[in-house]
């Protein structure tokens, strides 16, 4: 009889050991084992097997090592013991700190740190030309400072896509005394200059979608959260859509737009969005702001909280940082218990509501409460006004129909620099209004000005 094929198997996992520093003073969400905990789910979405940790309290971080002389002389021990192929650290590594470690370490083990770990992920996880760019920007950024003197994977790749002019290929690109490492960060540099060029050319494309949109009247919504906290499963029963869902870290990278129906004949249009995550590497914040500025642009957030987290206050919290860090605080948000339905006791996340201004509690799975959202979402959207006080210069004149259209306008007033308009607009209006908003206690007028009052 013939052989059968035999099974395919997946390759072995790489073996993982992680280490966790504290150090005194420093702002962190989580605690130290809550923090290692999620790096250790980071590194199983990553494809590593984790075999081990170590922790360390400081005052401050070994200006050589990060952790000290002894802590790297027992690292080294349970490294060799547990027979781990990578080291990876909680903390975000200098490139100093890394090399000092690889050398201490020995040259058979890797180190990285959380940083290395999420863009790794985030690299399997972009599936869009768009993503791939903003991802790849993002990885030799980090990199660009770590290179040393040996050829690496990256520096070869460096320029090399689409057969373009500084890739590393051969010694044609040195000039006299270059050395090979002086050729590797020229070739990057050369890369990270034509990958940020080619996102400019995303976010002019992203910028023209969204005027576009803004004259078709349909209000934009943005879901922000925590990594995992369900916002593509929301969507999907929201929209009656079917984007990829799955119980990992960072499983939908590419921002996703569904038109969704609200009672009334109203509609709105949702888009998923990267999830966050504490100590978010700031290249991937710098990489992602085509993407990230559809939130700061967004009418409304829906801010998706998983209430069945043991953190999920202080996942809250992280998602509010981030939106600070990208300007996005001013955006209305309505704020979602999401997966009541792994609560023994729901009322607990009702009870939790109180905590948020606008707040809903529901299970995206089961679709609990989805209509008390709906509800909500038709409310702030369409029916709740907000006092507003605005100079628009008068250039903007999209704004000045946009308020006498949609707005009670109370009071106009036509300066030498632009209008003065008093009233109240819809709630979903008042982040494109915000830049030209009068402040309590601002000069109402103009200097030298003879108002013409409508």
């Amino acid at each position: 009889m013939p052989k059968k094929n035999p099974t395919p198997t997946n390759p072995p996992r790489e073996r993982a050991f992680l280490v966790g520093v504290e150090v005194h003073g420093q702002h962190n969400l989580l605690t130290l084992e809550d923090s290692l905990t999620e790096l250790a789910l980071l590194c199983d979405t990553a494809g590593l097997e984790v075999v081990g940790e170590l922790t360390q309290k400081m005052d401050r971080p070994n200006p050589e090592t990060f952790i000290g002389s002894g802590k790297v002389d027992e690292l080294k021990a349970l490294a060799e013991d547990s027979l781990a192929q990578v080291i990876v650290f909680d903390n975000e590594l200098s490139p100093r700190h890394q090399r000092e470690l690889e050398k201490h370490i020995g040259e058979n083990v890797r180190i990285l740190d959380r940083t290395a770990v999420i863009l790794d992920i985030f690299a399997q996880h972009a599936h869009t030309s768009e993503g791939q760019l903003q991802v790849k920007l993002a990885q030799y950024e980090y990199f660009l400072p770590r290179l040393t003197g040996q050829w690496t994977h990256l520096a070869r790749q460096a320029g090399g896509g689409g057969g373009r002019s500084g890739s590393v290929g051969g010694v044609g690109l040195r000039g006299p005394g270059e050395t090979q490492l002086e050729v590797d960060r020229r070739a990057v540099r050369h890369e990270i200059d034509h990958l940020k060029h080619e996102l400019e050319k995303v976010r002019a494309r992203r910028m023209r979608h969204r005027v576009q949109r803004k004259r078709s009247r349909i209000p934009a919504v943005a879901l922000v959260g925590y990594t995992n906290a369900g916002k593509s499963t929301l969507l999907n029963r929201l929209a009656k859509s079917d984007i990829y869902v799955a119980d990992q870290l960072f499983a939908t990278l590419d921002p996703t737009t569904r038109r969704v129906e609200l009672s009334g004949g109203y509609q709105a249009l949702f888009t998923d969005t990267v999830g966050f995550i504490q100590k978010l590497p700031t290249t991937l914040v710098a990489a992602f702001r085509a993407t990230l500025e559809e939130i700061a642009e967004a009418d409304l957030l829906l801010h998706v909280v998983d209430i069945s987290h043991p953190n999920a206050m202080n996942q809250a919290e992280a998602v509010h940082e981030t939106l600070v860090e990208i300007e996005a605080e001013h955006v209305p948000v309505i704020t979602v218990l999401n997966k009541i339905d792994r609560l023994s006791d729901p009322a607990a996340a009702r009870s939790a509501v109180e905590h948020f201004p606008q707040a809903v509690a529901l299970s995206a799975r089961t679709g609990e409460g989805i209509g008390d959202l709906l509800g909500m979402l038709r409310s702030i959207l369409y029916e709740t006004f907000s006092p507003i006080l605005v100079r628009l210069p008068y250039q903007q004149g999209q704004l000045i129909s946009l308020f006498h259209e949609f707005g009670q306008v109370e009071r106009v007033e036509h300066g030498r620099k632009g209008v003065l308009m008093q009233g109240r607009i819809p709630g979903r209006l008042v982040a494109q209004f915000k830049p030209w908003q009068v402040k309590p206690g601002e000069k109402e007028k103009e200097e030298e000005d003879v108002p013409m009052v409508e």
